[in-house]
């Protein structure tokens, strides 16, 4: 086998640009594959990583009346909205695969916010829990953020996202600061935020999404909530799970839980918004553009097998005398079988490897000009690398044949 492979590297190393010309199907085929592989495995992952969140595997479950969102302010109907009872709190937190849950009230576009005479219009005003900022991941930007005697004492302050606080008060430092919410005074006791992925706006709901983000949100104890607001609204929840594969599991129990109390007479009910099905669906559709991709890429390959077995035929015309004289001399046919399909599987190799690096570069490339992410897949490289030898096994196979059938006696006589 060795002796083969080093009889193959010399045959291959006398005529460097034939072997190049035959490689050259494979190394393009091989290319495309793994740059396909790879700018569309990144592609993937990003989707993921931009609906999930990196790492943070959070769900909401908003009240819906009908199919919209229900909003205290803008109710479609005058029926009354369900409240939760601490029970059902308990009964979601209790929930395999939830790690924490936060159960808050909000006010969308809200108009009532105000910093003398600068206000949040279409900002977001929430009443939040003490667990709020740790399931959502929010981070401690300036001051201080909520602590128990701000809930027992029902104490009027506030914490400001990084983009109100800059909305409301550009280049100010917020802390101390006296806000007004529904024209009662709240003192700004902090500023929060959280990393962000840039928005993509491609559609008129990421627009509206993309146009709050950049507003901002007033967050105040949810005990608060009904010196400013009303008493007994409904509240939304956002849940974490303990791994983004069981988000979808998570929401969709804690959905169960909230409408089991619910009146089937009215059109109140409890949705999971759930992301990882929508990433799932989106990376299928992914994958079946990537299979078409790569079948046409494959054509490549087939072309270059047939460049191989090309030149081998060729190989064994001009090798005929070296045949007979091996056969003559005791070869017997599986060994010229093996030296002819080892010759093949070792050029059409070299053309996979070079195709890998290639094809690595390439990917690189598109991902720095195109600006789209790229993810080097490992089984991709390993898989390209094994089918390119069984290309030069299966294309070599018929050339191997003829060498190892000729006559010794025809062969040497042959000019």
């Amino acid at each position: 086998m060795f002796e083969n492979i080093r009889i193959s590297f010399q045959g291959i190393w006398s005529h460097k640009m034939r072997s190049f010309l035959t490689m050259l199907g494979i190394i393009i085929g091989i290319a495309s594959i793994i740059a396909i592989v790879s700018t569309i495995k990144g592609t993937s992952e990003q989707i993921k990583e931009d609906l999930i969140g990196a790492g943070n595997n959070t769900v909401e479950i908003k009240l819906k009346e009908g199919d919209n969102e229900y909003d205290p302010e803008y109710g479609m109907s005058n029926a009354k909205p369900p409240v939760l009872s601490d029970e059902m709190k308990n009964d979601v937190r209790n929930q395999e695969h939830v790690v924490n849950a936060t159960f808050y009230y909000s006010r969308s576009y809200s108009s009532s916010v105000f910093y003398q005479n600068t206000g949040l219009q279409g900002g977001k005003v929430f009443g939040i829990d003490k667990n709020y900022f740790d399931t959502l991941g929010y981070q401690v930007q300036k001051g201080r953020g909520f602590v128990e005697s701000d809930y027992s004492d029902f104490k009027k302050v506030v914490v400001l996202d990084s983009n109100a606080a800059e909305t409301l008060m550009p280049g100010e430092n917020p802390v101390g600061k006296t806000l007004e919410i529904g024209q009662e005074p709240f003192v700004i006791i902090g500023v929060v935020g959280k990393a962000q992925d840039s928005i993509r706006i491609e559609s008129l709901q990421d627009f509206y999404s993309a146009y709050e983000s950049v507003v901002g949100t007033v967050m105040i104890p949810d005990r608060c909530w009904p010196i400013v607001f009303k008493f007994d609204e409904s509240q939304n929840v956002i849940i974490k799970a303990d791994a983004t594969d069981n988000m979808s599991k998570a929401g969709k129990a804690v959905q169960d839980v909230l409408n089991q109390g619910l009146d089937s007479s009215t059109k109140f009910q409890y949705r999971a918004n759930d992301t990882l099905e929508t990433v799932k669906n989106m990376q299928k559709l992914s994958e079946s553009t990537q299979q078409q991709l790569i079948w046409i890429a494959g054509i490549s390959l087939l072309v270059g097998g047939i460049g191989v077995m090309n030149i081998m035929l060729v190989t064994v015309t001009e090798r005929t005398k070296e045949i007979g004289l091996k056969k003559a001399i005791g070869a017997r046919k599986k060994t010229i079988l093996g030296q002819f399909l080892t010759e093949a599987a070792t050029l059409t190799s070299i053309g996979g490897l070079i195709g890998v690096g290639t094809g690595i570069g390439l990917s690189t490339v598109v991902s720095k000009v195109a600006g789209t992410p790229s993810a080097i897949s490992v089984p991709a490289i390993v898989l390209s690398v094994v089918f390119s030898t069984l290309i030069g096994v299966v294309f070599g196979l018929m050339p191997s044949v003829k060498a190892a059938n000729l006559n010794p006696i025809d062969a040497l006589r042959s000019e």
